[in-house]
């Protein structure tokens, strides 16, 4: 364990973020302060527009702010150089995306090792084998994506942001590609990552069943909080995500 974990995976303090200057300035994100506790999985919500992607974007470190701050696991973003959040992105940090983004000419175990071989570290096969055992596609291992189905490449993409490691796994909309059946075998991988492992996962979603999976669903309206949901179910998120297209803040 590091000796800079805090109870919190992420915090984010009066963060705001905006597009252009001047009268033609667009304000993606409005002092928004919010903590994600480790080994917790969040969901992010919000119409159209809201500055989902942008938070995420933000707490990931691969946007700056334009003011507030940023700490991912004790680390001050905003205080990085960018040859230092490249670095922090690769140790410390995961990606999962709806585009899976593997290299078809690599095998499922080539992409796995990826950002390892990025880093600098030669990866170890059995420590490979491992992750993807993990994902259940330890058989899969020398299949190239063409070879694989869908969810099997999102497990694959999985299993790649997982070989570092990291303190926090994000998901933009990681099974917004996938059908219904496969979809649920990866919430439920993510999931298990959180109970089973003590993974801290935030994901943005616009699916309500996708978000009743996480343990609370933060929602966004204009670029600022609009309330939390806890244990909620997906006909409940549903009706809230309604009240905030018909009333943003």
């Amino acid at each position: 364990m590091r000796e800079d974990m805090t109870e919190d995976a992420i915090r984010l303090r009066s963060v705001t973020r905006r597009y252009g200057s001047g009268g033609t300035s667009v304000t993606a994100l409005d002092g928004v302060s919010l903590a994600f506790p480790r080994g917790t999985f969040t969901a992010v919500m919000g119409p159209s527009g809201s500055g989902k992607s942008t938070l995420l974007q933000c707490a990931a470190g691969l946007d700056r702010p334009t003011s507030g701050s940023v700490t991912v696991g004790g680390t001050e973003l905003t205080t990085l150089s960018e040859t230092g959040l490249t670095l922090l992105r690769r140790k410390r940090v995961g990606f999962v995306f709806q585009a899976f983004n593997l290299l078809p000419a690599l095998t499922a175990e080539q992409n796995v090792a990826l950002p390892l071989r990025l880093a600098g570290r030669r990866p170890g096969k059995a420590e490979v084998r491992e992750v993807l055992q993990r994902v259940g596609l330890g058989d899969r291992a020398r299949h190239r994506p063409a070879e694989l189905s869908g969810g099997q490449q999102q497990r694959v993409a999985l299993a790649r942001a997982l070989i570092t490691r990291p303190d926090v796994l994000f998901g933009d909309e990681p099974t917004g590609a996938l059908d219904s059946r496969t979809g649920r075998e990866v919430l439920d991988l993510l999931r298990g990552m959180v109970d089973g492992d003590g993974q801290t996962i935030v994901m943005v979603t616009h699916d309500p069943v996708a978000a009743a999976r996480a343990d609370r669903v933060v929602l966004l309206v204009d670029g600022c909080v609009d309330g939390e949901l806890t244990g909620a179910g997906a006909e409940d998120i549903a009706a809230r995500m309604a009240t905030l297209e018909a009333a943003p803040c």
